[in-house]
C-alpha cells in the first residue's frame, strides 16, 4: 500500500514539474509546501529522477538529449553559459566531438559528474561575463551560450598555452566557418575588453595563423 501510494504521488509531481525539464528543491516547495524532501531521495534510488548536483533533479527521459545537457549545464551552477571548446563545437568549429561540457561563470571554479555528463565551470571576472546569447531550442526553453568570437577568446584568455602557432593549428579551427561566418570585427572588439595585452598578443598570432 505504501509503495502504491508513493508511486502515485510521483506520477502527480511528474505531471507538475516534468515540463520544467530541470528543477530544484526550492521549485518542489512552492508547489507543495509540505513536500517529503525524502520522496526525492527514493525516487532517484528507484531511478525515477536523476540527481544533478545538490538540490538539482531532472527525469530520465532527458538523458539522452544532448541540448538539455547543455541546458542543464546553465541551470545547475549559475550565472554561467556555454563557452570554450562545448561551444566551439556547438558552432562545427572544430571537428571532433566533446565529451565534458565546459562553462564560464562569475563563481569559484566547479566540477559536477552526474548521469547526464561532466560538467567544468572555468571562473573569469564579473566584467568579462559577456558576449553570450540565449538560443531557443526546445519546448520554449532557451541556451546561453557563447557567441563564435567570445567563446574564442575566453578559450585564449582561460588557456594561455596557446601562444605559438603550432599551438593555434592544434585547435583545427574549420576554415570556412572562420572565413565565412566569424565575426574578426568582433572578435577584436570584445578582446579589447579584456585588457590584456598577453591575450591580444594570442588574438593576433590565431589571426595570422588562420589568414583571417
Amino acid at each position: 500500500m505504501l509503495h502504491y501510494r508513493n508511486v502515485m504521488n510521483f506520477y502527480q509531481f511528474k505531471q507538475q514539474l516534468f515540463d520544467l525539464a530541470c528543477f530544484n528543491i526550492n521549485q518542489v516547495y512552492a508547489w507543495q509546501p509540505n513536500f517529503n524532501r525524502n520522496n526525492l531521495t527514493f525516487w532517484v534510488k528507484k531511478g525515477y529522477l536523476i540527481r544533478l548536483k545538490q538540490g538539482y533533479f531532472t527525469f530520465p527521459e532527458y538523458k539522452n538529449k544532448l541540448d538539455y545537457a547543455r541546458y542543464f549545464a546553465n541551470r545547475i551552477y549559475k550565472p554561467s553559459y556555454i563557452s570554450l571548446h562545448t561551444a566551439l563545437s556547438f558552432y562545427d568549429m572544430i571537428p571532433e566531438g566533446v565529451v565534458q561540457i565546459t562553462n564560464v561563470t562569475t563563481l569559484k571554479t566547479a566540477t559536477f559528474t552526474n548521469k547526464i555528463g561532466q560538467y567544468s565551470y572555468k571562473s573569469i571576472k564579473e566584467e568579462l561575463f559577456f558576449g553570450y546569447e540565449a538560443k531557443p531550442f526546445s519546448d520554449g526553453h532557451t541556451l546561453l551560450i557563447a557567441t563564435p568570437e567570445k567563446a574564442l577568446l575566453d578559450l585564449l584568455y582561460l588557456y594561455p598555452f596557446y601562444n605559438n602557432e603550432m599551438e593555434m593549428l592544434e585547435l583545427r579551427l574549420d576554415e570556412d566557418f572562420m572565413q565565412d561566418n566569424f565575426n574578426k570585427e568582433l572578435f577584436l572588439q570584445y578582446a579589447q575588453q579584456f585588457k590584456s595585452i598577453a591575450l591580444e598578443e594570442r588574438v593576433h598570432l590565431l589571426i595570422k595563423t588562420y589568414n583571417l
